[in-house]
């Protein structure tokens, strides 16, 4: 009985610790023609909006690669559609971009007026602290009216909490 729930301790606990950090591919957009110019009621940035970006994500676009190509650019570019000096491009039609670092990264179109018309994502990568917990930083000193007061947050408990629940789980297996 006792061996049975330390195999079954063990099993949680390295299912736990592999979840949480395994990498994945993602079809941008969820579908295969996805990279184009949107209608009225499609955005890819709602769609990127609703996603969680980790880092050592790969993102994957699929279109027609005598048409259109993907580049990735800096904020101003994205903004201007500025198509002149990307950091890179991509134009083989099944483009992979590993997102590498936790915040925004930046892609339009590199076909003639697509971006003008739409043709473009922001994709946020989450820091690899909120990948368990979401929260708000807390406010500039300036932000702050009358007597600061500490933030309350259930970060630290949860936190507290998880430590308690793998200690366990080892204690177990080790007992």
């Amino acid at each position: 009985m006792a061996f049975s729930r330390a195999l079954a301790s063990s099993v949680v606990l390295v299912f736990l610790l592999f979840s949480f950090s395994e990498a994945r591919e993602i079809l941008v957009g969820g579908k295969t023609d996805a990279w184009k110019i949107p209608s009225e009621s499609v955005s890819l940035n709602r769609w990127a909006e609703a996603a969680r970006f980790q880092i050592g994500d790969t993102l994957v676009w699929k279109y027609d690669a005598n048409k259109d190509s993907v580049l990735r650019v800096t904020k101003e570019a994205y903004s201007s559609c500025n198509v002149s000096s990307p950091i890179a491009e991509y134009k083989d039609g099944n483009s992979k971009i590993v997102l590498d670092r936790s915040g925004p990264f930046y892609f339009i179109s590199g076909a003639n007026g697509h971006c003008e018309k739409g043709q473009k994502l922001i994709v946020v990568v989450l820091s690899p602290r909120s990948r368990f917990i979401s929260f708000s930083p807390a406010p500039s000193p300036a932000e702050i009216e009358g007597p600061a007061v500490a933030p309350t947050s259930t970060a630290t408990s949860l936190k507290g909490g998880l430590m308690v629940v793998l200690g366990s789980l080892v204690g177990m297996f080790l007992f």
